[in-house]
């Protein structure tokens, strides 16, 4: 068979159901083949970065991967942004991209680069098909590289002259293998830690939204009564309306949440990256005792140095732990901090729920009524922006992955390819995107694709013509900001020229109507406010009054 066969066949082994790209001269091969298959379906994008980006949704709402595909050269450095995204937030994925011959490998030749070299920083590996006969190795190895704790981005190159050649390889079937749990002397180890702590609390990261993760983690929750402060990725970990819900913590400054962080004698970090909100930030003085709970051991980090560490898969693990704790006679621990942070926290979310306003709509009403749509059952992506900050602080979700926000990396443009993605994994959810007019306009071209694919989504644009998250920093640190304002173009006229449902709303009494019917519209939306980001350096005020308090 043509290896180019071959390798859509060892594709569909794996499971892969998607591939978005923009194919080029030298993956020609492979689109033929691709074109025969069943059961893959080729998504054509506007943009390499926006193929990736879809890609990594597809990888953090499934836990399976898909693949994004470029040719070489331009195709494949345009892929490399949404790439690293996903990479950094344990998204995932295959990256297939086209090389010239290996003929010419050697030589400087027409968009000749070391693609795999490229990559290398950004993928967990990459490599190129050298012989046709290797295909199904390097198959099997990648999506198994790719899906194995921690998930992340692989790379293959197909050169154009093996895409042609013969084989008589046949794809390897794969073989799913269970994940062991943590030692049992270790978990319990760890119930006695925790049974003899006086205010622990739980730090739930990116590990805990899978659905079985999130599950036990709100029985833990619930047998103990220790409260949980989910990061950015882990939201939706634990409804909110739990009495251990601690809500959100993770901005870079101090918050309601470091309270109860603050006052805890006991950490309990599970599912745990330290991207997602660094340690110097909550155990700068190294007093506080740390118990680890992931899939991997602990980064070496003079601020997270745990005392115990429990690897495993996190489930399993979490489901032991709750088996040994029920064995107490009951807990003895002052959650009075916990029951303050949340009444506190609550109390914030409540300030704008019902704010009146015309010309400018405040950050917190706009979430507040978003959240009454999406909360529930659907689902938030937010781009990278002053918006993020926000939604990371007052949005708050009840299912895991119901919101995702990209935090380690943290590109810009990612919203909206990804809402794509999401409209073709769970069609029958509600998705909305929110975005700055800036992130927005960077992959802009995909309002086609979305029209093309009748995706059933929602964007959300809040315009303030600037860069407003730099100007929000700068403003913080400098008291003052250098020139970041721009023009956009007519909302109303974009949206017509790519066929879109539009809405401008500058009256905060029209916004939740206007979320709604855009929920309910049979394709793609768009919605434009004028945000009022005077709240940005209200806020900042805030926050710095809570560190001069703390």
């Amino acid at each position: 068979m043509k290896a180019s066969d071959l390798m859509v066949k060892c594709l569909e082994a794996e499971g892969v159901e998607l591939i978005f790209g923009v194919p080029g001269e030298e993956n020609a091969d492979f689109m033929m083949s691709l074109e025969k298959s069943a059961s893959i379906r080729f998504v054509l994008t506007r943009h390499e970065q926006g193929a990736a980006f879809m890609a990594e949704i597809y990888g953090r709402l499934t836990g399976a991967p898909a693949a994004c595909l470029g040719t070489l050269g331009p195709g494949a450095t345009n892929l490399i942004t949404g790439v690293a995204d996903a990479n950094m937030d344990r998204a995932p994925m295959l990256v297939l991209t086209g090389q010239g011959s290996t003929k010419r490998l050697h030589k400087e030749s027409h968009q000749i680069m070391d693609v795999v070299k490229m990559f290398e920083p950004v993928t967990k590996w990459a490599t190129t098909i050298i012989h046709a006969d290797n295909i199904p190795e390097i198959v099997r190895k990648a999506v198994r590289i790719a899906r194995s704790e921690k998930p992340g981005a692989v790379l293959i190159e197909l050169p154009e002259n093996i895409a042609e050649d013969d084989t008589l390889a046949l794809p390897m079937l794969p073989i799913r293998f269970r994940r062991s749990q943590a030692h049992s002397e270790t978990i319990v180890d760890a119930a006695a830690k925790i049974c003899a702590a006086n205010r622990p609390v739980i730090l739930a990261g990116n590990g805990c939204v899978r659905k079985r993760s999130a599950g036990i983690l709100r029985e833990l929750a619930a047998v103990t009564g220790i409260g949980v402060l989910n990061t950015f990725m882990a939201k939706g970990a634990l409804p909110t309306d739990s009495e251990q819900s601690l809500y959100t913590i993770g901005l870079g400054s101090k918050d309601i949440g470091t309270y109860a962080i603050d006052a805890a004698d006991l950490v309990i970090c599970i599912g745990f990256d330290m991207v997602e909100y660094h340690p110097s930030l909550w155990n700068a003085a190294g007093e506080k005792k740390i118990i680890h709970i992931d899939f991997t051991p602990a980064e070496i980090d003079s601020d997270y140095h745990p005392e115990l560490e429990l690897v495993g898969d996190v489930a399993d693990t979490l489901e032991a732990l709750v088996f040994e704790l029920k064995k107490s006679p009951g807990f003895d621990f002052d959650l009075s901090q916990q029951a303050l942070t949340r009444k506190e926290m609550a109390t914030e979310l409540d300030l704008y729920r019902n704010d009146v306003t015309q010309g400018l709509i405040k950050p917190q009403k706009a979430l507040a009524d978003v959240q009454q749509i999406y909360a529930k059952d659907g689902l938030l992506l937010s781009d990278v922006g002053a918006h993020k900050m926000w939604i990371a602080r007052h949005y708050h979700c009840d299912i895991p992955n119901g919101c995702l926000i990209p935090n380690g990396f943290c590109s810009m443009g990612f919203a909206l390819p990804g809402a794509i993605a999401a409209s073709l994994v769970e069609p029958e959810r509600k998705i909305i995107g929110i975005a700055g007019d800036a992130g927005f306009l960077m992959n802009v071209q995909e309002m086609e694709t979305a029209k093309r694919l009748n995706s059933n989504i929602t964007m959300m644009i809040w315009e303030d013509n600037a860069y407003g998250l730099i100007a929000w920093k700068q403003w913080a640190q400098f008291g003052r900001h250098t020139d970041l304002s721009f023009n956009n173009p007519d909302w109303s006229l974009l949206a017509a020229s790519f066929s879109w449902d539009y809405k401008y709303v500058d009256d905060s009494r029209l916004l939740l109507d206007a979320l709604v019917e855009a929920s309910q519209h049979n394709g793609p939306s768009l919605i434009v406010i004028p945000i009022d980001y005077n709240e940005n350096q209200l806020l900042t005020h805030r926050l710095g009054e809570m560190n001069r308090q703390l």
